[in-house]
């Protein structure tokens, strides 16, 4: 794989010279293979037409690839960022063809969840797309190979100070130190919005709740 550097250098190249230099001088490419609707070149100005002229030109193939459809609509990048955005889950995995899952390294965090009796295993969302803040479903990928259900608050955590974005999951029936340990957090289904309660009693009869829906929606 070779990755190209987008910067103002490249963004300024004309579509010509985009091909010119680099794909023919710089890459010495035999065919290019792209989506149908592939642009290139400042502003957009290179198309798929413009493509194949310069092939001809320059001594190489092109190749375009239709979009891929699911019940008669196109898959694309931005339904399933909007699935995220909008808290379902299930549609991003159906467009997928897999769970939306984050992995990060779990972080020590200030041991709340562990005193309400839901430890759970933070993780810093990084460059991660934000999904809809909430309460999600969850099922984590551990290091040694388990898979284990969950429950997971994504967001800010409006009911402590100072707010962190964190994702922090709680797995069923799990003990163990996974500090340290790199894990994997699928969505797999949303359960309510992040709200912030007066005091733990009614934050700790939530997160009961929480859990109780969390198991009857991964059991189906």
């Amino acid at each position: 794989m070779y990755v190209f550097a987008f910067d103002a250098a490249l963004a300024g190249l004309s579509a010509e010279e985009f091909v010119g230099q680099c794909l023919v001088e710089h890459l010495g490419v035999a065919g290019v293979s792209t989506g149908e609707d592939f642009t290139y070149g400042k502003g957009r100005s290179g198309d798929i037409p413009l493509m194949r002229q310069l092939g001809e030109r320059h001594g190489f193939t092109v190749d375009t690839i239709a979009p891929v459809q699911l019940d008669g609509e196109t898959v694309s990048s931005t339904r399933i960022r909007e699935a995220l955005r909008t808290g379902n889950p299930r549609e991003a995995a159906r467009l997928l063809t897999r769970p939306y899952a984050i992995e990060g390294v779990v972080q020590h965090g200030d041991k709340v969840g562990r005193t309400l009796g839901f430890p759970t295993a933070n993780i810093d969302m990084a460059n991660y797309l934000r999904p809809k803040f909430g309460i999600y479903a969850v099922r984590g990928h551990l290091p040694d190979g388990r898979v284990v259900d969950g429950a997971a608050n994504l967001g800010v955590r409006p009911s402590f100070d100072p707010p962190k974005e964190l994702l922090e999951p709680y797995f069923f029936d799990f003990s163990g130190d996974l500090y340290g340990q790199t894990i994997e957090v699928e969505l797999v289904d949303f359960i309510r919005p992040e709200a912030k309660f007066d005091d733990m009693d009614a934050l700790m009869a939530q997160m009961a709740d929480d859990v109780a829906t969390a198991k009857r929606l991964l059991a189906t």
